[in-house]
């Protein structure tokens, strides 16, 4: 089995503490009602987010509702969590603007509740899922992954999501699906970067079937106990953990299986610098700054560079690649 499991940590430990304490404060739904609660529309990331709508009937709204009834700790690492403030205010969201801060400040008015994602292409089941549809049925977990951003800092964040593969096992691929495709939502009125011309839109990023597949890959519906912000992603992102933070493509409205590699937003942006498979490779460098290590998110700038891990450290990947020249399939 490839999942690290390691249930004797206490919550409090991979949790910070204000949000463990709070999210305590609610009353856990047993059973079936607490899994259909889990399961509904999700709100984007961000800690109060400007302009929201008032908050819906359900727990997922763009407040950043708290979660339930999901299995905690599935994946673990002994590396500190970053705090909740940390990975809600310094975001990459180019739909919502370039600046770090910019998510946080322009996405308060993203509505995101309905949500639709239509599962499409090379399957035998294609359909339109309203998003508690597509998720219900598959088991909520939390899962602490480490997260890479190209410009060289990294974050750990605890995610509560679904495995991917449990969701494609549902579409029923066919044997021609050798790739898969992921789009953003495409709404210039309240993603006010879509009405810059810095990247094509919408935004689009794909995977190797095997890929997704993987067991670490996971389809994302909340953090640190609450469901997304939108400057997180609300209210379905992807997340891909030995992979580059760009890879994990927000707000999700399509997942379409196709038989050729899908084109990518990054690679139609800057293809030299920006390739398919964004794999953490520490031997690489980006043409304007170096991978070999990483400055944590929260640490400061000088005192917190810690030397990058091939693949981000999950290592367990490795078998994905073999035989690849990875400096030519970056």
């Amino acid at each position: 089995m490839l999942l690290k499991r390691n249930p004797d940590i206490r919550a409090s430990e991979i949790t910070d503490e204000r949000v463990y304490l709070k999210r305590r404060e609610f009353i856990r739904i047993a059973g079936s009602a607490a899994l259909v609660a889990a399961a509904a529309p999700l709100a984007a990331c961000s800690a109060e987010p400007l302009g929201a709508e008032p908050a819906g009937t359900g727990p997922f709204d763009t407040t950043g509702s708290p979660l339930t009834g999901y299995k905690e700790k599935a994946v673990t690492t002994d590396e500190k969590l970053n705090s909740f403030e940390d990975i809600t205010g310094y975001n990459n969201y180019y739909e919502f603007g370039t600046g770090k801060s910019d998510p946080k400040a322009y996405s308060g008015s993203l509505k995101t509740s309905p949500w639709t994602v239509k599962v499409d292409g090379l399957c035998n089941k294609p359909a339109d899922y309203h998003l508690e549809d597509l998720i219900k049925p598959i088991q909520l977990e939390e899962r602490i992954y480490r997260l890479r951003c190209v410009e060289a800092w990294s974050m750990v964040i605890p995610w509560i999501g679904v495995p991917l593969a449990k969701v494609i096992e549902r579409a029923e691929p066919t044997s021609k699906a050798t790739f898969i495709q992921f789009t953003t939502l495409l709404r210039p009125t309240q993603m006010p970067g879509q009405t810059t011309s810095v990247l094509e839109w919408p935004y689009v990023e794909g995977l190797r079937m095997d890929e997704a597949k993987h067991p670490l890959a996971i389809l994302a519906v909340g953090m640190y106990g609450k469901t997304l912000l939108n400057q997180n992603g609300a209210p379905i992102r992807l997340v891909v953990p030995w992979k580059y933070g760009f890879k994990s493509i927000k707000s999700i409205v399509r997942i379409r299986f196709v038989d050729k590699q899908p084109e990518t937003s990054w690679s139609l942006s800057n293809l030299q610098e920006y390739g398919f498979y964004s794999n953490v490779n520490p031997q690489v460098d980006h043409p304007r700054w170096s991978q070999a290590s990483e400055r944590r998110l929260g640490g400061g700038l000088v005192n917190s560079r810690i030397p990058t891990k091939m693949f981000n450290g999950y290592d367990e990947v490795a078998p994905l690649y073999s035989g690849m020249d990875l400096r030519r399939y970056y």
